[in-house]
C-alpha cells in the first residue's frame, strides 16, 4: 500500500511538472509570437503594423473625446465619449460609420428604456429587473449588428449611476454623438486603413504555394518513392490551398469596403494608396489554378491507392512529367514575384525559352501517353488526367493569357 501510494505521488508530481512544462512552452510560443510581430511591425508596411496603427488610433481617438468631454466642455457625464471613441475606430471608415450608426441607435435605446424603468419602479433594482432583460432580446435584433449589446450595458451605467433625469440622458446621448464624430473623425483622417495590400499579399501567396505543392509532388515523383501517404501529404496541401483562396476572397471583400465613401475624398488628398489593388480577375485565374492542382493531386491519389482500378503510369515517364510540374512550379513562383512587385519588373520564368521547353516535355508526354495505351488503359487514363491538368495550368498561367 504504501508503495502504491508511493507511485501514485511520483505520478502526479510528473503530471504537475508535465503541465508546468505545457504552460511554459505556450507562455514561451506567445513570447515568440509577440517578437515576430514586433519585428515585423517595425520592418516594413504589413498585417502587424496596421494592426498598431489602428490600436493607437483607437486610443488617440478615445483620449482626445475625454479631453473634449471633460477638460473643454467640463461635462460630468464625460466617460460615454471615449467609450464610444474606442470602440469607433473599425477597420473600415465604411464600417466605423455603419457600426456608430447601430450603437448611437442602441445607445439611445438603452437610455430611454433605463430612464423609463426607473421612473416607473422608483427603485434601482426593479429598474433593471424590468429593463436589462428586454434590452438584452432587443440586443439580439439584426438591425444592431453587433452592437446591440449597448443597448442593455447602458441602461445598467445609467441606472447605477442614478442620474436618470431628462437632463442626464440628454448629456449621454450628447456624448455618445461626440465620441462617434470623433471616432469616425481619427480613423478617416489619420492614416485611413486601405486594404489593398491584403489582396496582393493573398494572392501572391496563393501563387507561390501553389508553386510550392508542385515542386513538392515533382520531387516525389522524380525520387520514385511514393505512396498512399505521401499522395495524402499532397491532398492536404491542396486543402490548405483552399483556405488559402478562402483568405483571398476575405481580403478582397475588405479592400472593397475600405474604399467606400473614401476612394474620391482620399485621392482628392493624395491619401489613397498609389499602388492599384490587382483586378478581381486575378482571383479567379489563381482560384482556377488551385482548383487544377488539387484535381492534379486527387489523380495521383487514386492511382497510389492499391484498391483502385487506376494504375500510376511508368516511373520514367512519371520522371518527365515531375520535370513538366518544376516548370509550372517555377512558373508560379514566378507570377508571385511579379504580385509582390506590383507588375513591374518583368516576369524571368515566363518567357520564351522556359515555354519551349515545357512544349518539348509535354510532346514527349504525348509519346508516353501512347505507350502507356498500349500498356492498358488504367495507366493510359492517369497519364491522359494528369497531362490534362498539366495543360490547364499552363493555359491559366501562360503569358498570352493574360493579355502580355
Amino acid at each position: 500500500m504504501a508503495r502504491m501510494t508511493e507511485e501514485a505521488r511520483q505520478e502526479r508530481a510528473a503530471e504537475r511538472v508535465g503541465r508546468a512544462a505545457r504552460v511554459a512552452e505556450a507562455v514561451r510560443r506567445d513570447v515568440r509570437s509577440c517578437g515576430r510581430a514586433a519585428r515585423a511591425a517595425w520592418r516594413g508596411p504589413g498585417r502587424e503594423r496596421d494592426l498598431l496603427v489602428q490600436s493607437l488610433k483607437a486610443a488617440a481617438a478615445a483620449l482626445l473625446a475625454w479631453v473634449v468631454a471633460r477638460i473643454w466642455l467640463d461635462d460630468p457625464m464625460a466617460l460615454m465619449a471615449p467609450w464610444v471613441a474606442l470602440v469607433l475606430v473599425q477597420a473600415t471608415v465604411y464600417s466605423s460609420l455603419v457600426q456608430g450608426a447601430r450603437q448611437f441607435t442602441a445607445i439611445c435605446a438603452g437610455a430611454l428604456v433605463a430612464s423609463g424603468a426607473q421612473a416607473v419602479t422608483g427603485d434601482t433594482t426593479g429598474a433593471l429587473a424590468l429593463s436589462v432583460p428586454v434590452l438584452m432580446l432587443l440586443s439580439n435584433w439584426p438591425r444592431f449588428g453587433d452592437q446591440g449589446i449597448y443597448a442593455a450595458t447602458t441602461a445598467v451605467f445609467t441606472i447605477a449611476s442614478g442620474t436618470v433625469s431628462a437632463v442626464a440622458v440628454g448629456h449621454r446621448l450628447g456624448q455618445a454623438a461626440l465620441g462617434a464624430v470623433i471616432g469616425v473623425a481619427v480613423n478617416a483622417l489619420v492614416l485611413p486603413p486601405i486594404h489593398l495590400r491584403d489582396v496582393r499579399e493573398n494572392l501572391a501567396a496563393l501563387a507561390r504555394e501553389a508553386g510550392d505543392v508542385l515542386h513538392a509532388v515533382a520531387r516525389d515523383l522524380r525520387e520514385g518513392e511514393w505512396d498512399a501517404q505521401t499522395s495524402a501529404r499532397w491532398l492536404d496541401a491542396s486543402a490548405r490551398l483552399r483556405d488559402r483562396v478562402d483568405a483571398l476572397r476575405s481580403a478582397r471583400g475588405w479592400s472593397r469596403e475600405s474604399l467606400r465613401l473614401t476612394s474620391g475624398a482620399l485621392r482628392a488628398l493624395h491619401r489613397a494608396p498609389t499602388a492599384a489593388v490587382p483586378p478581381e480577375a486575378e482571383d479567379d485565374r489563381f482560384g482556377q489554378v488551385t482548383g487544377h492542382v488539387t484535381a492534379l493531386t486527387r489523380t495521383l491519389a487514386v492511382a497510389a491507392d492499391e484498391e483502385r482500378t487506376p494504375a500510376a503510369p511508368d516511373a520514367s515517364v512519371l520522371r518527365r512529367y515531375a520535370e513538366l510540374l518544376e516548370l509550372i512550379g517555377d512558373a508560379c513562383h514566378g507570377e508571385a514575384d511579379r504580385l509582390l512587385d506590383g507588375g513591374a519588373r518583368p516576369d524571368r520564368l515566363l518567357d520564351g525559352r522556359t515555354e519551349e521547353v515545357m512544349r518539348e516535355l509535354h510532346t514527349e508526354l504525348q509519346e508516353g501517353l501512347r505507350e502507356q495505351a498500349g500498356q492498358g488503359a488504367a495507366r493510359a487514363a492517369v497519364l491522359g488526367t494528369l497531362l490534362l491538368q498539366a495543360e490547364n495550368l499552363w493555359a491559366d498561367l501562360d503569358p498570352g493569357a493574360r493579355g502580355r
